[in-house]
């Protein structure tokens, strides 16, 4: 399939689900607007049925599918290719690719109908609009200027948030939006930074090289960053062509079979366990072997060129699959999972209020009376899942919390082997050279970066594995409270209609549970962060950047900088004293490694003693936002069936209610419902089949 056809049936695709989601955003927002309506309605008649609920969620769900785009974000080293990459994904010379990763300038590639450039600013200017030259040569730096700005860990353009580009191409119209983000073997507080777009993307680009095969730096951020997240990525080995130039006889294609075949063993020996999906290996959809500049030139001369052998159309054709086949589909049931909430509440509301039309005001008061206790077993229900969830945020918290402090005390038990991996190649005799000792003193300060930041991002996978297990827990418990909430609710009808309620169900999906369960156990979720993970089990909602915000905090603002500042200074006094003729000796490392190690078993316990109260404190923040909304969600579900049966009795007690009148009326809006819905399920199932 040439490059032409697989971009051709990508955008497509694209289209068709770009139309999908619109079909399915309208009639979510025709459903909002016919139930919003027949409230209004109902203040004439026989009442409110109380479905404020369904209708924000609905709204939410609506225009999240109208202003939502597949945003992909591109990760990579200095010097892999990214901007050319890019720029031959885009068909023209547009990125500036000279640009370098230090400057710290993250780029947005959206659509636009004219091409532009804004720069967004984080003291308090307002932005400013940029043609493309004047972009590319305002925010190009020297290679040389470059690398001592990361020397001195200085960012190029301290004021500069982030670039939006505005191009009219068609990929990006039909719904694709392109992170280009700073380089990865920058400061450690830039890694941290980046780890924030990975959490609010849907897939990762992660570009590497063919001639520098799985760097140190590289395998550092997938072990940190990566790593047991969940994240669907992307590897993209550029420059594959130079394999063959690399070699002493080019046109020997033995040599070269041999030479890519070393290069692959490598690749997979690092890559193949993060390409892995519910424990199926998936990596030859997920690594491709690209020539950049080649397609790049090709697309230059002509933008139809076929770009057979440069590795593009094998990646746009899994890009394709995943995006259209796999997360638009996820995405698209978790809508009509709300669109079927709706609908059914709707319709029990309806089911509930037609029988209370023909009964006196009398006897209306004796019905509702008589479901008083059932309203208090909700009550009961919710308090009961609502102190679970307490209980277990007590206990993580504690748990999590006292694993840090456990984990830091121990970092000296290791650090010498564990530290021989980061220590720098130092000439050690440079410390004693005044023109020397800074750049000395800052290679040593990045080794200790790395080490603590490795080794708190090992700590902080095992935490969420942990917090993880715990939601599942909370997720079952969710099933279990709805499934009794749900059996309350059944009697509570049956009481005031005097009919039977029964329940057909296939699917957990589909099963009666009510709306703030099916949220508890995340079914769906109204939340447009954390696209790049698998859909998180046990909540609606993104507590892992809850974690990231504080641990971030730990990661930069609480050991990194202090850590490092601390040792320094005992660190030069001790190889002061060793002398001249002992800095060229090996003992001279033992000693360095022996006085980091002193100073840093000196300094863990306040360490452990400042930062667990934030660990607790995060995890604990994770759990509240959780129980928040689960509490609210029950309240409101047991506020609104009080108030659709205070609204008829009020309504009963001011007015004469028209039965027949108010039969059509509610007949009226349950067919609408049904009717969007039904436009819902054929537009999903259309699509499914599609893809099947």
């Amino acid at each position: 399939m040439s490059y032409q056809v697989g971009t051709d049936k990508f955008i497509n695709d694209l289209e068709r689900v770009a139309q999908v989601k619109s079909e399915i955003a309208i009639c979510l927002t025709k459903i909002a607007n016919t139930i919003n309506q027949a409230e209004l309605a109902g203040d004439s008649s026989s009442g409110k049925l109380s479905l404020s609920r369904d209708v924000e969620d609905i709204t939410v769900a609506s225009k999240n599918l109208s202003q939502g785009v597949f945003r992909l974000l591109v990760l990579g080293d200095m010097k892999r290719g990214k901007s050319t990459f890019l720029n031959a994904l885009i068909g023209e010379n547009l990125l500036p690719s000279d640009v370098n990763p230090c400057t710290a300038v993250l780029t947005v590639l959206r659509y636009g109908p004219e091409k532009k450039v804004t720069i967004h600013f984080n003291d308090g200017k307002n932005p400013q609009q940029l043609d493309f030259q004047s972009f590319k040569y305002k925010y190009t730096i020297d290679p040389s200027e470059a690398k001592k700005l990361e020397q001195e860990q200085k960012q190029a353009f301290p004021d500069v948030d982030y670039a939006v580009v505005q191009y009219p191409l068609t990929l990006l119209e039909k719904g694709i939006e392109i992170v280009d983000s700073p380089g990865l073997n920058d400061t450690e507080a830039r890694n941290q930074l980046s780890l924030g777009y990975v959490n609010n993307c849907h897939a990762i680009l992660f570009v590497m090289r063919a001639s520098q095969p799985c760097t140190l730096g590289e395998r550092r951020y997938l072990e940190n960053y990566i790593k047991g997240r969940g994240l669907t990525v992307f590897f993209l080995i550029n420059a594959w062509d130079q394999v063959r130039e690399s070699l002493i006889d080019p046109d020997d294609s033995e040599e070269l079979a041999a030479a890519e075949d070393r290069l692959r063993q490598v690749f997979k020996a690092n890559l193949a366990e993060y390409c892995t999906v519910d424990g199926q290996n998936v990596y030859d959809e997920r690594v491709f072997e690209l020539s950049s500049i080649q397609a790049l030139r090709r697309r230059l001369k002509n933008p139809q060129s076929d770009l057979g052998g440069t590795g593009f159309p094998q990646f746009m054709g899994a890009l394709n699959t995943f995006l259209t086949r796999e997360r638009a589909i996820a995405e698209l049931r978790q809508v009509r999972t709300l669109a079927r909430l709706a609908c059914n509440h709707t319709r029990e509301a309806i089911d509930r209020r037609l029988p209370l039309l023909d009964q006196d005001i009398d006897e209306l008061k004796k019905r509702i009376d008589s479901v008083e206790p059932e309203f208090n077993k909700l009550n009961t229900i919710r308090d009961g899942f609502q102190k679970e969830i307490i209980n277990t945020r007590d206990t993580q918290a504690r748990s999590t919390s006292e694993s840090f402090r456990r984990y830091v005390l121990s970092l000296g038990d290791t650090f010498e082997s564990d530290f021989l991996r980061y220590q720098p190649q130092l000439n050690l005799f440079d410390f004693l050279s005044n023109g020397k000792r800074e750049a000395f003193n800052a290679a040593l300060q990045k080794a200790f970066e790395q080490y603590i930041t490795d080794k708190l991002s090992a700590w902080t996978l095992t935490a969420e594995k942990d917090i993880d297990v715990a939601f599942r827990e909370l997720s079952r418990s969710a099933a279990k409270y709805g499934a009794s909430y749900s059996q309350v609710t059944d009697k509570i009808t049956e009481k005031l209609t005097g009919q039977k309620v029964t329940v057909n169900t296939t699917t957990i999906e589909d099963d009666n549970s009510p709306g703030w369960a099916k949220w508890a156990m995340g079914l769906f979720s109204l939340s447009s962060g954390n696209l790049a993970g698998v859909a998180l089990a046990g909540a609606g909602f993104d507590w892992k950047n809850i974690l990231l915000n504080y641990f971030t905090v730990i990661g930069i603002g609480g050991m990194i900088t202090a850590v490092t500042g601390v040792f320094l200074g005992p660190i030069g006094l001790a190889l002061l004293g060793l002398g001249v003729g002992f800095l060229q000796a090996d003992q001279a490392r033992k000693e360095l490694v022996k006085t980091a190690k002193k100073e840093l078993v000196k300094y863990l316990p306040q360490v452990a003693n400042e930062q667990s109260p934030i660990v607790y404190k995060a995890v604990k923040e994770c759990f509240d936002a959780y129980e928040k909304e689960v509490s609210q969600r029950i309240n409101d579900d047991i506020a609104s069936r009080k108030a659709e049966l205070d609204n008829l009795l009020q309504q009963k007690a001011t007015r004469e209610i028209n039965r027949e009148s108010e039969l059509k009326r509610l007949k009226t809006l349950q067919e609408n419902v049904i009717e969007q819905l039904q436009k819902i399920e054929a537009a999903y199932s259309n699509l499914l089949a599609y893809y099947s």
